[in-house]
């Protein structure tokens, strides 16, 4: 029996082949997976990793795909997206709140909002959901979700365990933690204070209102391309010094709002967006000397 009648067979609907990843980008590009597989819960997540694994089925692991570039040649093996089981968010004590992986950070936000909590309005200018919010260690406006976060629930890809690690026990830095790739986390707690709703929503709609009139909305982008260097050297000061504001490869632009937002103006490919990032870079090395590093992941098979 083939690979792909093995995974049918045992997960049914959940698992298919060659599924156009172009849907599970902002960009809106990219070829084929493989295979493709929606965990519809975490026994049957478990298992899945169990039988790619002595299958040698390789993985990857999407999150919402905000800040993902599929290569136009696709992806090789099983490309793994969490269900909405892992989509909730909920009261755990008065200070509290836990959600699932899947759920986007803008739903998190409205969630503590809606209870009279606040510490979590900055997630909702942040594209993308919790579980890929804590790899990267997401943040904006002087936050980020190192600083709320508690604890999170996972599965080790390597041992099918599930663990929970607190916040303490994860070295967080700028766009990073030292989580392994190992890990699929699955669910996290937040702590929240207790506040005003009127002024929580206030406040959350200020943010917003600042990230509509600084970045670009209504386009097919994964927001920041490249990470900062310093409060003093953000990736888009480097960019403007080095001229690049109005470079373009095919359909591939950068935005007039923001220069560290790619754009894929809709006849765009994959390769247009990566020969871009590399112009850009390559430009603000010879500039500035300064080496720019990626914030939006690239994921796929390279044209040989």
């Amino acid at each position: 029996m083939s690979i792909e009648n093995i995974f049918i067979k045992k997960f049914g609907k959940n698992f298919n082949s060659n599924v156009n990843l172009s849907n599970y980008s902002w960009f809106n590009l990219g070829g084929k997976a493989e295979y493709f597989y929606k965990a519809k819960d975490k026994k049957e997540l478990i298992e899945f990793l169990r039988e790619a694994s002595s299958n040698n089925l390789k993985t990857t692991f999407l999150g919402a795909g905000s800040n993902t570039l599929f290569r136009d040649n696709g992806v090789k093996g099983a490309v793994i997206k969490l269900g909405k089981d892992f989509s909730f968010t909920k009261i755990i004590d008065k200070n509290i709140i836990e959600a699932g992986a899947a759920t986007l950070d803008r739903t998190v936000a409205n969630f503590a909002k809606d209870n009279s909590f606040g510490n979590l309005e900055f997630l909702s200018c942040i594209p993308g959901s919790i579980g890929g919010a804590i790899i990267m260690n997401s943040g904006c406006y002087n936050n980020e979700i190192s600083r709320v976060l508690m604890s999170i629930r996972a599965i080790d890809r390597n041992t099918f365990s599930e663990v929970e690690i607190l916040k303490d026990d994860i070295k967080f830095y700028y766009r990073g933690t030292n989580l392994p790739e190992s890990l699929i986390i699955l669910s996290a707690k937040f702590r929240v204070s207790t506040g005003k709703k009127n002024e929580i929503e206030k406040k959350q709609a200020e943010l917003i209102e600042k990230k509509k009139k600084t970045q670009p909305s209504q386009v097919k982008t994964c927001g920041s391309t490249f990470k900062n260097i310093s409060k003093d050297r953000k990736a888009w000061m480097l960019i403007k010094k080095s001229g690049c504001e109005n470079f373009q490869v095919g359909d591939a632009t950068i935005s007039k709002k923001h220069c560290n937002f790619f754009v894929n103006n809709g006849k765009a490919n994959s390769l247009d967006i990566e020969k871009l990032i590399e112009k850009v870079k390559k430009k603000v090395w010879e500039k500035t000397g300064e080496n720019l590093e990626l914030e939006i992941k690239i994921i796929g098979e390279k044209k040989i």
